[in-house]
């Protein structure tokens, strides 16, 4: 039996006008006066990274200029500039706190992301930081030659890098190498492009990895047999 509902079948083609003039049909008009628009109000939370105070050593002499901080200590001196979403103070105690200035989902992303590299410039310069790495394979050994690191890495001839100024780089058993310095970005940097030259691989494990780095492994296809 069919239906005594009039069928409507619209075809989707996109070089056609309007769809309402070309098929014969007057679109509906709404009143302006029935539309309802809903305000949603986006709160944005306080960041828990951000929120904490950042304790300053005895030893390190804070310099701040509105958006501009500079820490110096034993290690060495280093200085960061603030975005305009986050406004840095000192307080009587000593400690320094951020705080936004914006309730924006950027002021939020930038206010941990600050406080956190705050933090490290004041650990930088006080205590320094450090990256161990660790080569594992037959014959990759590494040793430093006056301002170069030398690797044995399996390859037809030795590699060779320059040690960047700031950090220094120590070789122990001449399978471990430590890179250290007070510049933590510097620090990850370089020793990302040591590990670059060798990267693990999942079968043996051969390659050039993190002191705490968790390598997975592959089974083979000697596994696949039993």
């Amino acid at each position: 039996m069919a239906s005594l509902a009039p069928s409507l079948h619209l075809p989707c083609n996109s070089r056609t006008g309007f769809l309402g003039k070309t098929q014969g049909i007057r679109p509906r008009v709404i009143p302006a006066g029935r539309v309802g628009f809903v305000r949603t109000v986006v709160e944005c939370k306080e960041s828990r990274i951000g929120k904490k105070p950042i304790e300053v050593p005895s030893n390190v002499t804070l310099t701040l200029e509105e958006q501009f901080v500079k820490a110096k200590g034993p290690l060495g001196e280093l200085s960061l500039s603030y975005p305009g979403e986050v406004k840095v103070v000192k307080e009587e105690s000593g400690k320094l706190r951020l705080f936004k200035t914006a309730e924006t989902k950027r002021a939020n992303q930038m206010h941990g992301l600050f406080r956190t590299l705050t933090d490290n410039i004041i650990v930088g310069v006080s205590k320094g930081f450090d990256k161990k790495l660790q080569l594992v394979g037959v014959g990759y050994r590494a040793a430093v030659e006056g301002n170069d690191l030398v690797m044995n890495l399996g390859f037809s001839h030795p590699v060779r890098m320059a040690i960047p100024e700031g950090l220094k780089v120590k070789v122990e058993e001449n399978t471990r190498i430590i890179v250290s310095g007070y510049d933590k970005s510097a620090i990850g940097q370089f020793a990302a492009t040591i590990k670059k030259w060798r990267p693990p691989e999942p079968y043996k494990g051969k390659g050039i990895r993190y002191a705490d780095e968790v390598v997975r492994r592959k089974e083979g296809k000697a596994g696949k047999k039993k």
